[in-house]
């Protein structure tokens, strides 16, 4: 599964350079979790999330961001800040970006500020 989420990964980070956004980071990983994709937009550090999911028999790929996965991106975010100081006083933001379906019917969704840091 780790493959088809680099694929996904790479799309994304794709469109989103395509976008405007700027790569800071990729798979950046701690005890706590992992930030798939840090990006610049504009002068705003955004924490990408990017999901798949063929069938939606257990929620699209959007819902599968529940409370406790978020929680873990905000705890993981605090420490890519904290590593890198230089952006620690931008505004900052979480983003998923979805995507559902078969390689033939394939959805994408990139949903600014999905969540916020309680």
């Amino acid at each position: 599964m780790r493959a088809a989420g680099d694929v996904f990964e790479q799309r994304a980070c794709a469109e989103l350079e395509r976008a405007g956004l700027k790569l800071l980071a990729r798979n950046y990983s701690t005890r706590y979790g992992e930030l798939d994709l840090v990006m610049l937009d504009g002068d705003t550090v955004a924490f990408l999330e990017v999901r798949y999911r063929v069938r939606a028999s257990h929620g699209d790929a959007l819902a599968s961001v529940t409370r406790g996965k978020q929680d873990k991106l905000v705890r993981t975010a605090q420490l890519w800040l904290a590593a890198h100081p230089q952006y620690a006083h931008r505004p900052c933001r979480f983003d998923v970006v979805s995507y559902d379906g078969t390689a033939v019917d394939l959805h994408m969704q990139w949903l600014r500020g999905a969540f916020e840091a309680d």
